[in-house]
């Protein structure tokens, strides 16, 4: 399986890639992104594309992948509408659009968020603007579109988030996310667990096109 890996760098895709790498079925993992990870492994390759709007111009390199997981994202908070629709689904669109004229026998999962506004008139911003995302992405003429919305992540590796607000509640909840885990296990994934149910779904698909976190979590195993 060859895999194209977007957000790599963050808390999610650092989780993914490093159960990509870990999988003897993957012979390639690619990132994208901004920035490298600065990882190294056998099986990795890392393209640095300053412009994320602009896969067409690297499309030499975005050509005979089986999966693309796109863990790319950013927190709402302190943002305008039209400046999260630009980061969240323009930019989502531009990249999955070119994938597919590229890769129609791709699948490609998408790591939304509980709580995303399927219907897209909600009252909250965020989740209507994902929810805005995934609709047009389950449109486009993939061999397989995922939705993947956990809630609550315990970050599992030594995995931490660029986020500082998100380190934050990372640090001060550390002692009773695995309880937590326990105890509503629907509620609470690891980084391991949404990295395994990538792989699984890529392999195997999934009665669901949406995946909450329960799902997720059966997925996984």
């Amino acid at each position: 399986m060859k895999v194209l890996l977007f957000g790599a760098t963050g808390m999610v895709g650092q989780g993914v890639l490093r159960e990509c790498l870990a999988d003897p079925a993957v012979e390639l993992v690619q990132t994208l992104g901004r920035t490298a990870t600065g990882i190294k492994n056998a099986k990795l390759k890392e393209v640095v594309h300053a412009d994320l709007f602009q896969c067409e111009k690297i499309a030499d390199q975005l050509t005979g992948f089986d999966a693309c997981f796109f863990c790319l994202g950013q927190t709402s908070s302190g943002m305008k509408e039209v400046d999260y629709e630009r980061v969240t689904y323009q930019l989502t669109m531009a990249a999955a659009e070119a994938l597919s004229r590229l890769n129609p026998a791709m699948t490609f999962i998408y790591v939304s968020g509980q709580g995303t506004d399927s219907s897209e008139r909600g009252s909250v911003m965020w989740a209507r603007v994902k929810g805005k995302t995934e609709n047009a992405l389950l449109r486009l003429p993939f061999a397989g579109a995922y939705m993947f919305r956990p809630g609550i992540i315990q970050p599992l590796d030594g995995i931490t988030s660029r986020t500082r607000l998100y380190r934050l509640f990372y640090a001060a909840s550390k002692p009773f996310l695995p309880i937590l885990r326990w105890a509503l296990p629907n509620e609470v994934l690891t980084t391991r667990q949404i990295g395994k149910a990538m792989l699984h779904v890529t392999r195997s698909g999934f009665p669901k096109r949406v995946l909450e976190s329960r799902d997720i979590r059966v997925a996984a195993e």
